[in-house]
């Protein structure tokens, strides 16, 4: 066992106060036992909040510049360590090394992008209806932020909620993904030697229904920000709602691509299988349904797709590394049954495990794709989270587009097209967050607003100046320097 994961509560790592912890393995090759981290419950969650509401006055009072320092710190801090970060994720979620290091360089880019945010204008001066008074607003932070991030983009998410959180003034307790552990605690260590005064940040490692569940429902955290799947999404809304505590959800996702008849196919094919098979499809933008005008696009994509390594994300020549988890393969596995028995699409390549030689210990499958699907079958409608994706056939621009929104969630679509006319046309009239134009559905950019319409969330958006909407509130504020009572909405003498 190469460590012992641990609690970090009010500047101090820790382990979980009933000495209970989980295990933590490479799902590349599951007989490689990274270590054990804490598996803690509602105590230790009770010790972090402790922790947060005790440094809360001094940091809510930081000027906003200096917390901004803090993150230009912990960014360069990353920038540094970004390799060593890249080869420890690789080894704890799986993903490819290149991916990796895309993963890590999110965080760094959004660092240094509030780092800047902390000197740029926040709020209006708004001119007011009566003499002598001055109006305008400010952002005031929330209090005590719980944040509940993924295992699939173990630095990028965390970090999409924990700049903008501590920018805003917040204090903040982290619950990362079991199947992540280790990220997360370095991820931490490093926001630690960037000077971060104890209690501003706090890690509570374990499980969702443990000690997520026991940081929805303390009642001093006045926020949750969550990235996960709808169902859960579901639960934690009706537990805030029933507190009256904010709470931002980035949820489930079908995304799509249409590929118009006078797409360039060679651009739409590579860009499908990018955004189909990257991280093998565990992106919660993943390519999972294409529509498809292009007589020529099923093909291509199959030929592309053979063209695949899987194996371990260590090796640098890897297209596809393994799934997170034996759990997360056989349900990919499962759809895939459905799709075949139950839908009745046709599969034309994939699908299957992967167990020979070097994959025999890991979570490997062969990416599906799926021809002569229907907007309505399971496959088309339920986010399956592995290496699938399924070819709707569509006639005009109309059908494409109704195919493409006839799902419950809308977070990330594209179009390929030489037609500005269709390109305009599905800006304007597909019903998600996130839109592109002869590119694929993933590789979201900090300056921009990531987030969905429908399901996906509720209405909220990480990255971008947006992200500070998350993590503060609106308060106007009035001046009257007239030294005398004046009345608004009043005619004068009244």
């Amino acid at each position: 066992m190469s460590y012992v994961g641990l609690n970090y509560i009010g500047g101090q790592w820790v382990p979980a106060r009933a000495g209970r912890t989980l295990e933590d393995r490479n799902p590349a090759d599951f007989t490689d036992l990274l270590g054990e981290v804490a598996r803690s419950d509602a105590d230790d969650v009770a010790a972090a909040v402790a922790a947060a509401k005790g440094a809360y006055a001094d940091w809510k009072a930081t000027p906003m510049p200096r917390r901004g320092d803090h993150l230009l710190r912990i960014g360069l801090a990353l920038e540094r360590e970004k390799d060593a970060l890249a080869r420890l994720m690789t080894r704890e979620m799986g993903k490819t090394l290149k991916e990796a290091r895309g993963d890590v360089q999110e965080g760094i880019d959004f660092a240094f992008f509030m780092a800047g945010q902390s000197r740029a204008p926040v709020g209006d001066t708004v001119p007011s209806e009566l003499p002598r008074k001055v109006s305008l607003t400010l952002r005031h932070p929330i209090g005590i932020v719980g944040l509940i991030t993924p295992w699939n983009f173990p630095i990028a998410i965390p970090t999409w909620k924990l700049w903008p959180a501590l920018l805003a003034g917040n204090c903040v307790i982290l619950k990362a993904a079991e199947e992540t552990p280790l990220c997360a605690q370095r991820l931490v260590e490093l926001v630690e030697e960037a000077g971060v005064p104890s209690g501003v940040v706090n890690l509570v490692q374990g499980t969702g229904e443990e000690a997520g569940a026991a940081l929805v429902a303390h009642p001093d955290v006045r926020a949750i920000s969550f990235t996960g799947s709808l169902e859960t999404g579901k639960v934690i809304a009706v537990e805030c709602g029933r507190q009256m505590k904010r709470y931002s959800m980035e949820l489930g996702a079908k995304n799509v691509t249409i590929v118009m008849p006078d797409a360039d196919l060679d651009l739409a094919v590579e860009g499908i299988a990018w955004g189909a098979f990257a991280t093998s499809g565990q992106r919660c933008t993943a390519t999972s349904r294409i529509v498809s005008l292009h007589p020529r696009l099923t093909d291509a994509l199959i030929e592309k797709v053979h063209t695949y390594k899987v194996g371990p994300g260590s090796d640098e020549t890897v297209d596809l590394a393994p799934l997170i988890s034996r759990t997360q393969r056989d349900r990919v596995l499962e759809y895939v049954r459905v799709g075949v028995e139950d839908d009745g699409a046709r599969l034309l390549t994939g699908g299957h495990v992967l167990d020979t030689g070097e994959l025999a210990n890991g979570n490997y499958i062969a990416p599906a794709v799926f021809s002569d699907a229907t907007p309505g079958m399971r496959i088309a409608q339920e986010e399956i989270f592995g290496p699938v994706t399924a070819v709707i056939p569509a006639t005009d621009l109309d059908e494409a587009i109704a195919a493409a929104n006839a799902t419950q969630f809308g977070l990330s679509a594209s179009i390929y097209t030489n037609d500005m006319t269709a390109a305009m046309r599905a800006v304007t009239e597909l019903e998600f967050g996130i839109v592109y134009v002869n590119a694929p559905t993933i590789g979201a950019e900090v300056q921009l607003p990531f987030g969905g319409m429908k399901s996906t969330g509720n209405g909220f958006r990480e990255a971008g100046p947006h992200a500070l909407d998350e993590f503060s509130e609106w308060k106007a504020v009035s001046i009257d320097f007239s030294h005398r009572l004046q009345k608004a909405q009043f005619q004068p003498g009244e």
